[in-house]
């Protein structure tokens, strides 16, 4: 059995993250446009703000930490702090959002599919704090092995994120 490097453990990771954000954009955009039909009115800001964490995952948050390692890891963009930065923002985002969301609808009566939506995507958002909890941790743990070193010149460690050529 081949053993895993951290690159493809950061890229299965990211795969994941990037499928949970899929499935809560569409569940919570679900309500929010069921929201505006039934109540004639703008949805909760706790559906409003899942899917913001969605959108923001998979477009500037994803997008700068597989394609950043990946393409331009010679250049400046590809930076510890950035990506730890980009990490703990992302995932205090999702942390606010299925907490919100969660505290929303437990003083709710709340029935039928749209509940059942409402509801899998405070789930689907937990997961998702987890794994970006997890990918926080393994940039945290680079930054801290790395601290006071200047081989890299700041950057990331190649090794922890995703190689040219996977």
């Amino acid at each position: 059995m081949a053993g895993f490097n951290a690159a493809t453990i950061v890229l299965a990771l990211r795969v994941a993250q990037t499928i949970l954000a899929l499935i809560t954009l569409g569940l919570t955009a679900y309500v929010a446009d069921w929201w505006g039909k039934y109540w004639h009115a703008i949805s909760p800001s706790q559906i409003n703000f899942l899917v913001f964490a969605s959108v923001w995952t998979l477009f500037p948050a994803l997008l700068y930490l597989i394609l950043v390692p990946w393409r331009f890891s010679e250049t400046k963009l590809h930076h510890k702090f950035a990506i730890l930065g980009m990490e703990v923002l992302t995932m205090l985002f999702w942390f606010a959002g299925f907490v919100a969301l969660a505290v929303f609808l437990s003083d709710r009566v709340c029935f039928g599919h749209v509940c059942s939506a409402a509801k899998a995507s405070a789930v689907f958002g937990a997961f998702e704090w987890l794994l970006f909890a997890g990918t926080t941790a393994m940039a945290m743990l680079h930054v801290l092995r790395t601290r006071g070193r200047t081989s890299h010149g700041g950057k990331a460690d190649p090794n922890l994120n995703i190689q040219e050529g996977v």
